[in-house]
């Protein structure tokens, strides 16, 4: 995708333990912050999928914690739509310094679409432009290191 602006945030110290080391709580909540972003970026609005009964819970996280993130520090996390099938995604995130050069966690989640009920939504048959535009992001490099 030409333009993608790779989601960037500075650490705040309320995100930090006593050692000043981001808690590791903390990831999953950068990872929704830039899983959000991803899809704004690809021109899908997470809010207007809800208003349209669209829910995206998730149903797994891992992350590998590599280098401690601290207190001050800027983190860019770079997202891959890794597998989509229309009904489950996984996405892969890639967490680096602000200049690259240190990586610091590298984490995964998987995710399911359903109705407010939480029953499977079929993206193809129910909306078709959003399951068109997440098809077309599978397995693309957004950013390259």
């Amino acid at each position: 995708m030409e333009n993608y602006q790779v989601f960037k945030r500075r650490i705040n110290y309320y995100e930090t333990d006593k050692m000043q080391v981001v808690h590791h709580s903390n990831y999953i909540r950068f990872l929704e912050e830039c899983r959000i972003d991803f899809l704004h970026q690809i021109d899908l609005d997470y809010s207007l999928m809800e208003q349209q009964g669209v829910i995206i819970p998730v149903l797994s996280v891992e992350c590998d914690f590599k280098v401690p993130v601290k207190f001050g520090d800027v983190i860019c996390i770079v997202p891959k739509l890794e597998n989509f099938s229309g009904v489950k995604f996984e996405m892969s995130y890639h967490i680096y310094s602000e200049d690259f050069s240190v990586l610091h966690n590298v984490a995964r989640t998987s995710h399911c679409f359903v109705d407010e009920e939480f029953k499977p939504v079929r993206m193809k048959k129910e909306f078709p432009k959003i399951y068109e535009t997440l098809k077309s992001m599978e397995g693309k490099i957004l950013y390259e290191v």
